[in-house]
């Protein structure tokens, strides 16, 4: 795990000195991400430069040095990520004659051979593992950047004037002469819409990331980036359900536990301490159950915990860690101590991003770092067997909305709209207390109206949209944007031969996965010098997946069926039954308590007018609204906080 940055142009129009200096000053804001080494090639002659900053985990000798030049001379290499089967493609090698006198066993000295001897798309296609790249082909005088099947490995680029500047995070290209940092407003209403802004859009015009499943190929004779896909999630999930799985449901578990031992075994191998997160849900619990029967001492886990009632796993954690004879940690951390990360967002984030889970991400990702320089999770689970809520939600929605006449629809919806949420919520009180049993308050008045507002899609994709979005109109919001399209604005995939729940679990997958989860995970372990490793997105595992019919996935109202059938062999089911809750905090009242001063600052409409990026009417009224207890505005709210203080920062 690492970061790397570069440029190709003008910028290259130096002295190698000069070049490597620039290269330097890039790669020196994300130290973070590569504490252990740093190296930096230059061209002058070919306008061309890669840094890179390395965390060494797998071979930590000077043999895994980068920028790494291949034996042949005729590949430059600058490399981030994990090859797991990285072994097996040298076995490979060597079986064909193409292996080179092996100077150390780091992934990258095995992926820049296979260059040589297969290609650079034929040796990604080999690959089972996490990654973003850049390399350079002095023979053909081109650049290519790739990014991984699924995107846990970031990639931004772009030209700037005559630069063109890539990297692992957007701070490494700010630094650089050439970068012009105008900010897209566009992607500022994405950001409203869905609290992060989704590939290929970044916060800043000309600047884009790459996406998932991505190979780009540029030269200063074809400046112009031209993605193409070697790996497709769409194209797999179509072929997963026209081909789905056809033994019985046991043998379908069997095989999916195979898949998953394997994955988790390949992602154990370390030359560094390595542990696990664990929230003693089904996703994190399968992971770590899979690795203590692997491993000869106890894994190391990690919690963190809070003390506000509904917010807390550290005990449903600490049960699965006893259970299991992991090495446990779990830290309960105050709501000062939470909310002490928040001015880091920013920084750490780079654009604005506001999944408030980053938070307790962060701090449990603090917490291992202090015993591992590894930890696994659990995350992809829901995408990949139905665990979300809203899949079944969305189904049965839209199931009884569409026997129903639209003009019904929409009359149904003013009769509830009339009352307010506080309304509905006061004469919801005498059953609350029996729909709650311990979990997080239950806003009924602001459920009702959001399902009120559902009541007029016309489709289901536009309820699932609906559903997923954060502020409704959001280029009403954002003066001077217009949204662009997405894949859930517009330019939807195809996505032939699946059902409602299928599309929502495969629009999640290539987006709300890579641009929120995968984000989130990758920006604050890395902030603070920790790999994360994800075996349930193993591609292996996710073209099974696929694979299995739905009722293996949503069975008798059971969510993720198979993988629950695979952890319940090594834990008792009375541990896993409990409701679903997110990692989350309790962001709506800290604005309304700790953080007020804070938010009120950063929202006041001489601010916001002076800025000119917000209507400040429509922010002021949801301000005030929340304030005041009349509705819980917290999504919408905590995505304009975190732009503004994004904006703070940049000043």
């Amino acid at each position: 795990m690492c970061g790397f940055v570069g440029f190709l142009g003008d910028a290259g129009q130096l002295a190698d000195d000069d070049g490597k200096a620039y290269l330097k000053r890039m790669a020196d804001t994300i130290v973070h991400r590569g504490p252990d080494d740093a190296g930096y090639w230059c061209d002058a002659d070919r306008k061309i430069g890669l840094g890179h900053r390395r965390l060494a985990i797998v071979d930590l000798s000077p043999a895994g040095h980068q920028p790494m030049v291949s034996v042949s001379g005729r590949y430059v290499f600058a490399f981030n990520g994990e090859i797991y089967n990285h072994l097996l493609l040298r076995q490979e090698l060597e079986a064909v004659g193409a292996a080179p006198n092996w100077r150390g066993h780091s992934d990258t000295e095995t992926l820049i051979a296979g260059f040589d001897a297969w290609g650079i798309e034929g040796t990604i296609k080999r690959t089972t593992g996490m990654f973003a790249f850049a390399v350079w082909d002095r023979q053909s005088k081109a650049l290519t950047l790739g990014r991984d099947r699924i995107g846990e490995k970031p990639l931004y680029y772009g030209w700037q004037d005559n630069t063109f500047l890539f990297g692992s995070e957007l701070k490494a290209l700010k630094v650089h002469p050439a970068f012009k940092g105008e900010i897209n407003r566009e992607a500022i209403s994405l950001l409203l819409r869905h609290n992060y802004i989704p590939a290929p859009y970044s916060i800043y015009k000309g600047i884009s990331k790459l996406k998932p499943g991505c190979l780009l190929t540029i030269s200063l004779t074809d400046p112009k980036p031209k993605p193409r896909a070697y790996w497709s999630a769409s194209d797999i999930a179509i072929a997963g359900v026209e081909n789905s799985f056809s033994g019985s449901p046991e043998e379908a578990v069997d095989e999916l536990e195979v898949l998953l031992k394997d994955a988790v075994r390949q992602q154990m191998v370390a030359d560094v301490p390595l542990g696990a997160f664990l929230s003693g849900g089904v996703d994190s619990s399968t992971v770590v159950a899979l690795m203590q029967t692997q491993s000869s001492h106890p894994v190391k886990t990690f919690t963190i915990g809070f003390h506000e009632e509904g917010y807390n796993e550290a005990e449903h954690a600490k049960d699965m860690a006893k259970h299991l004879g992991t090495d446990h940690t779990e830290l309960y951390v105050t709501a000062d101590q939470a909310m002490a990360v928040i001015p880091r967002l920013p920084t750490l984030y780079d654009e604005p991003f506001s999944d408030s889970s980053q938070i307790p991400t962060l701090l449990v990702s603090q917490l291992a770092r202090q015993h591992v320089k590894v930890s696994l999770s659990g995350d992809a689970g829901d995408e990949l067997f139905c665990g979300y809520q809203r899949y079944m939600l969305a189904s049965k929605l839209w199931r009884g909305m569409s026997a129903v006449p639209l003009p019904l629809r929409e009359f149904v919806s003013m009769g509830i709209t009339s009352l307010s949420p506080q309304v509905w919520n006061r004469l919801a009180t005498p059953v609350r207390s029996l729909l709650l049993k311990g979990r997080r308050p239950l806003n009924l008045g602001d459920k009702l109206h959001k399902g009120a507002r559902v009541l007029s899609c016309q489709s289901s994709d536009a309820l699932y949209r609906d559903l997923i979005s954060q502020w409704h109109d959001p280029a009403s919001v954002v003066i001077g944007a217009q949204e662009p399209a997405t894949m859930l604005t517009g330019d939807a995939p195809k996505l032939d031969g699946l059902d409602n729940q299928q599309r929502m679990m495969a629009l999640d997958t290539m987006t709300y996965l890579p641009d929120d989860i995968l984000v989130k995970v990758d920006r604050a372990a890395m902030g603070v010098s920790l790999e994360t490793r994800v075996p349930l997105l193993d591609h292996r595992v996710v073209e099974f997946a696929w694979r299995l019919p739905q009722d293996l996935k949503l069975r008798d109202g059971e969510s993720k069926w198979a993988l629950r059938q695979v952890l319940y062999r090594y834990v008792p089911k009375t541990l896993i039954e409990r409701p679903k809750m997110g990692f989350g905090v309790p962001i709506d009242s800290w604005l309304r308590g700790p953080l007020r001063d804070w938010a009120d600052a950063l929202l006041s409409e001489e601010r916001l007018l002076s800025e000119g990026f917000f209507n400040p009417a429509l922010v002021r009224k949801k301000w005030e609204e929340h304030l005041q207890g009349k509705r819980n505005w917290q999504h919408q709210l905590w995505g304009v906080l975190m732009f503004q203080a994004w904006l703070e920062e940049q000043k």
